[in-house]
């Protein structure tokens, strides 16, 4: 039997057949040489042909999948002709374009940046603090929330006159003391900050007891400035507890350190129980707040720091200290801010002992934040205290908030703080914010006697904010409230002439109400300028003079380089303190923030603490 017979008698293949193949044996059983030479052909690439019959289609081109392919390789060559047609010719291909290209793209980057860091921004517009240091507050009442965020004077005047601010009162030194718990946020890596602050505003005669003979620190004898940090990190708990040791004036709370995670609510909550400030050691005031409900609340002298009151150490000598007592105010400050204590203690004392101003807004209050819900456990019934005061003290920042940089809150509001569940449930984002939101969710939130001062507070020079200006002193608040006041009685003649011969009135601006314009005189800085980073008036100067240039007003920050060879002359003849606060203890600057370097720090700190009572050409005038 042959092969060949053999291979065509099997009935079942021991395989199945390839599907790459089909061989046709209509005309032969046995493959021969020539056969085998064909399928060989037919499978080498080389050889493959493809056929095309009018009654016979391939298998690859009678299903979907083929159209696919021929719409895929239309539109892959109609976005080919696109892209040559209208892109191709707009690429750079010479250096010169590429070069030009390159600075194109660079400048709508910087340009994308501006703008982003513009719309980011808050402050968009130039703040007139030299109508802040001339017009009184007329209202005390929470700032409704239809007030836009520059509203700066809001209010008419009552009556249509009024006095330029005067502080202090005359009868400041009548009144007793108010307790004063200073809590500075700081965090464990701050050594070199907080020591700054131990020997500078802490503790200096100048801070506690003000300008000129001062009071010998009677007024700031119940003020205590304490650190507030989180816990330390593993690595720093060491130098924590004993730089502890060493000062005794840190708080740690028992939370992580933070900013904008509940720290400040914390303070708030271990300042109810933990406060303590000492007592009044004199009795020799005309004037003592009555009927406080935290009144008899003592406790035993703690070990004190060695910036405490001069007082309190004389006091803890005796062998048998008084007890200490619960604060009128708690403070929250930023280490970055420079507070002169007596300034600070005047202006709460004064608050202490007044009451709310008269009710001035004539639209009816817009509905205050409503509080998250009631939460289980919180009551609904509110009890108010006999007499405690209500108060919100600080910069007010676009009518909404007080700045973090320093805000105070009278005893009554941080123990409702301290205890509120509600409050405990939103302790997240902005703090300064988010304490403004807890103000208006008090029981008696109307009550709540919002004090605003922005005149003695705002940011170092050198910062570049909008709240920026030069050292601030009352001489300077003098000049600047003639000038106010010479603005406003032009631009009130203006008007009456106007009404007179009923025609618009010329040159004249409208300050006041809830859509007053800000004069563009009233922004104005002899040190610095808005969105203009600081630049020393004259290249060159000596420490001495370069400090003198950074004080609001003075001759010094005037000069220019066309007139620079008078800077010794003009240094002869500058302010002495004496001149500068006007033979008072305060009335000038009471709180410098945005102090971001420790030099800027150490300026504020001599400016405001150093310098003579007289100048040595002061002196000789007097001589003569």
């Amino acid at each position: 039997m042959s092969i060949c017979s053999t291979a065509t008698a099997t009935s079942v293949p021991s395989r199945a057949a390839s599907p790459l193949y089909l061989q046709d044996d209509t005309g032969s059983t046995c493959s021969s040489d020539s056969d085998e030479n064909e399928l060989e052909s037919r499978l080498l690439p080389d050889s493959h042909r493809r056929s095309f019959s009018f009654t016979s289609a391939p298998r690859w081109s009678a299903g979907g999948p083929f159209r696919r392919r021929r719409r895929g390789r239309w539109e892959r060559g109609s976005w080919r002709w696109a892209f040559r047609k209208y892109v191709l010719p707009f690429i750079p291909k010479t250096p010169l374009t590429i070069l030009f290209t390159l600075l194109l793209l660079t400048a709508f980057a910087i340009s994308l940046a501006h703008l982003i860091i513009y719309s980011l921004n808050p402050d968009k517009q130039a703040l007139p603090w030299r109508g802040y240091c001339t017009i009184p507050n007329f209202s005390t009442e929470p700032p409704p929330t239809h007030l836009g965020p520059y509203d700066s004077f809001p209010i008419l005047p009552p009556n249509g006159t009024f006095e330029p601010i005067s502080f202090p009162p005359d009868n400041l030194e009548t009144l007793s003391p108010a307790g004063v718990f200073i809590g500075v946020f700081s965090m464990d890596t701050g050594f070199e900050r907080r020591s700054l602050i131990r020997s500078t505003y802490a503790s200096h005669p100048r801070s506690r007891n003000g300008a000129g003979d001062g009071d010998g620190g009677v007024g700031t004898s119940r003020t205590v400035v304490r650190f507030v940090m989180g816990k330390p990190r593993k690595e720093w708990e060491r130098r924590i507890q004993l730089e502890q040791e060493a000062y005794n004036d840190i708080v740690i709370l028992p939370i992580r350190e933070n900013m904008n995670d509940g720290k400040t609510q914390a303070f708030f909550q271990w300042a109810a129980a933990g406060a303590w400030v000492p007592p009044l050691y004199f009795d020799n005031y005309t004037t003592v707040p009555q009927n406080l409900s935290y009144t008899n609340r003592t406790a035993p002298a703690p070990r004190l720091s060695q910036h405490d009151p001069i007082h309190a150490h004389q006091d803890m000598l005796t062998g048998n200290p008084k007890p200490w007592v619960r604060p009128d105010f708690i403070i929250k400050a930023d280490d970055d801010s420079f507070v002169m204590l007596a300034e600070l203690e005047a202006r709460l004392r004064v608050e202490l002992h007044g009451g709310p101003l008269p009710r001035q807004y004539t639209v009816p209050p817009a509905p205050l934040l409503v509080a998250p819900p009631v939460t289980p456990g919180q009551s609904t019934v509110y009890h108010p205290p006999n007499d405690d005061p209500l108060i919100y003290w600080g910069y007010l920042v676009k009518n909404r908030f007080m700045a973090g940089e320093l805000y105070a809150l009278s005893h009554s509001l941080v123990d409702w703080i301290a205890n509120d569940p509600t409050v405990r449930d939103y302790v997240r984002g902005a703090e300064d914010q988010i304490t403004a939101f807890w103000i208006r969710w008090h029981p008696r939130a109307q009550d709540v006697r919002w004090i605003r001062e922005r005149c003695t507070v705002y940011d170092h020079p050198k910062s570049g904010t909008v709240y920026a200006r030069g050292f601030f002193f009352p001489s300077e608040a003098e000049r600047v409230q003639k000038e106010i006041m010479y603005d406003l009685d032009r631009w009130n003649k203006a008007k009456e002439d106007a009404l007179r011969i009923q025609s618009e009135p010329e040159g004249y601006v409208e300050v006041f109400g809830p859509r007053g314009v800000t004069p563009p005189s009233w922004v104005l800085s002899t040190v610095t300028a808005f969105r203009v980073r600081y630049a020393p008036p004259v290249p060159d100067l000596p420490s001495n003079y370069s400090l003198e240039a950074l004080v609001e007003g003075s001759e010094m920050s005037r000069l220019r380089k066309n007139n620079a060879t008078m800077a010794d002359e003009v240094w002869r003849n500058r302010e002495g303190r004496a001149r500068q606060y006007r033979g008072k203890r305060v009335g000038g600057t009471t709180v410098i923030h945005s102090i971001k370097k420790h030099m800027w720090f150490l300026e504020a700190a001599v400016a405001l603490l150093e310098g003579d009572e007289y100048t040595e050409a002061e002196l000789a005038a007097q001589a003569s």
